[in-house]
């Protein structure tokens, strides 16, 4: 009786345990290859690439909204784990129906050749060779183990130390195949990273520029921010803060974000890395003079700077979803103009390296507002996860029709059957950005009654924040004093000081551009067309 106890214990894990330790080795021969080419992505990018694509843009939308900067990792977490426990399924049938089980193994590793093969970065023969030879990798472990198995199912009625002898082997054979699985990963991905791209683009030294009105590079903005009395002359109102002195407030967003700091959305699960030495960027569609430009012809040209804030459509009131950075670029008017437009050409399309796409107004171009064709972001070359060799930046407008990444074709089109890749999942085609306010501090909570500070930060492209105003527990609206912003295009801090009484309080803010217009109190989601509503914190004065 206590056999047959024991026998039923060791019988369930050890088939799950073969399938498990089959499919991960098949999934980091992916990771492994991936990892040391930029020519293919691994199996498990290419699965969630296929999922994101065929998933309803409603629950795309609540993914962003919920999970914000994780969502990519949550999603290819999800993959990697239900992978394996398919393959431990896949293990169990395999003690009962192995034809089955080999079959649906190639299947599963048919599937993932083919969403390899749908990466516009792969080649067919690249998506190809690489499924098969993690599928080959991968029932061979299989086949393996279970001869294992086999041996110790054979030997349990003649001769137990035979048995605990194969049992240990089958374990031990396990556990270094599952060590090696962990291995390829981690050292493709830490060690034999191709790092071709990385290390290009650390020794490219962007032209000097001229800051121009409207603008500060990075070392003009450590400059000022040390010192109130040369900030206070880059603005022409006397009463804003300066840098240095909204820079004493903890916890406040700076006026530029960091390059690391700043916020990535996009459908990119793999970063693309393009070599600018092959890169080119053709623009074409309807115009009469279709042309090409290289990235050295672009850092030829007459580049300028400009500190634009760009915020995703599905940032929530409140959200993190939202930076301002100086971008280095060349405004994207010269280089539409040299195409020459037809008169019908009404939108600009741009296409992605990696298949995405997007388009907003041609007008928007032409209209007076900011808009690049960037290869620099705040003060340096791109970096490679926000758009490196160029990207486009185009104020006023959210992301999702504009700031497209890793560019190579900017298409003139009609409006009319041309779509942008967030279109037909449920979002506008035409996406102002709308005004809104964020309160930074405080970040307790519970604070201590005297004086506090309530600060943020508040943008209204194009036309500026004009000025920003808070309300206690639903009382009269409060002006705030605003710091230095150089554009209308770009954030601006704000502060209130508080004579903090004990007690619990609801805090408000709301922002008035330089039109009058005053931000919205009526809650919106952010589907179709970015959110509405008030930021509001609610704090216990002790």
């Amino acid at each position: 009786m206590l056999n047959s106890i024991r026998n039923n214990t060791f019988s369930f894990p050890r088939p799950f345990i073969a399938g498990v330790v089959s499919a991960s080795l098949s999934l980091s021969v992916g990771e492994l290859v991936a990892s040391i080419t930029s020519k293919t992505s691994s199996l498990v990018y290419a699965v969630g690439e296929f999922i994101i694509d065929i998933t309803p843009g409603d629950i795309v939308r609540g993914s962003i909204e919920t999970l914000g900067n994780y969502q990519k990792t949550v999603l290819l977490s999800s993959i990697v784990v239900l992978s394996l426990i398919f393959g431990g399924f896949l293990g169990l049938l395999s003690q009962r129906r192995s034809e089955i089980s080999y079959f649906l193994f190639i299947a599963f590793g048919i599937f993932g050749g083919w969403t390899l093969n749908r990466d516009p970065l792969t080649s067919t023969s690249a998506a190809l060779s690489l499924s098969v030879f993690a599928t080959l990798i991968g029932l061979s472990t299989l086949t393996f183990l279970n001869t294992l198995l086999d041996e110790v199912e054979d030997t349990q009625i003649e001769d137990p130390r035979n048995t605990y002898a194969n049992r240990r082997q089958f374990i031990n054979w396990a556990t270094g195949m599952t060590v090696a699985a962990g291995t390829m990963t981690g050292f493709g991905r830490l060690v034999l990273k191709d790092e071709t791209v990385r290390n290009i683009r650390e020794k490219i030294v962007l032209p000097q520029t001229e800051t121009k009105s409207g603008s500060v590079d990075t070392q003009s903005y450590t400059e000022v921010a040390g010192s109130s009395t040369t900030t206070t002359t880059l603005s022409s109102e006397s009463n804003l803060l300066s840098f240095s002195e909204m820079n004493d407030i903890e916890g406040i967003s700076s006026y530029i974000t960091p390059n690391n700091e700043f916020y990535r959305i996009d459908t990119a699960l793999r970063v693309p890395t393009v070599e600018p030495s092959t890169w080119t960027l053709t623009i074409d569609g309807l115009t009469a003079n279709p042309y090409e430009i290289s990235y050295d012809e672009i850092l030829e040209m007459d580049l300028v700077k400009k500190d634009v804030t760009l915020t995703c459509v599905s940032n929530e009131i409140g959200g993190p979803l939202v930076g301002n950075a100086v971008w280095t670029g060349v405004p994207l008017g010269e280089i539409i103009s040299k195409a020459r437009p037809s008169d019908s050409a009404e939108q600009v399309m741009c296409h992605s390296v990696d298949g995405f796409r997007a388009g907003f107004p041609l007008e928007n171009i032409f209209d007076g507002r900011t808009a690049l064709l960037a290869v620099g972001m705040n003060g340096v070359p791109l970096p490679i996860i926000h758009g490196f060799p160029a990207r486009l930046v185009v104020a006023g407008l959210y992301g999702y029709v504009s700031a497209v990444k890793w560019i190579k074709r900017i298409e003139l089109c009609t409006w009319d059957g041309n779509d942008g890749y967030w279109i037909p999942r449920g979002w506008s085609k035409r996406a102002p950005i709308k005004i809104s306010s964020r309160i930074d501090v405080p970040q307790k909570r519970k604070i201590d009654a005297g004086m506090q500070v309530v600060a943020g930060v508040a943008w209204a492209p194009l036309s500026g924040v004009a000025a920003v105003e808070i309300s206690f527990d639903s009382g009269p609206w409060q002006e705030c004093d605003l710091g230095v912003s150089l554009s209308g295009e770009s954030w601006t801090q704000w502060v209130y000081r508080w004579d903090a009484k004990p007690g619990k309080y609801e805090i408000r803010v709301r922002a008035i551009d330089a039109k009058g217009n005053v931000q919205s109190s009526k809650v919106v989601s952010p589907a179709p067309n970015g959110a509405e509503g008030l930021d509001k914190v609610t704090v216990r004065v002790v």
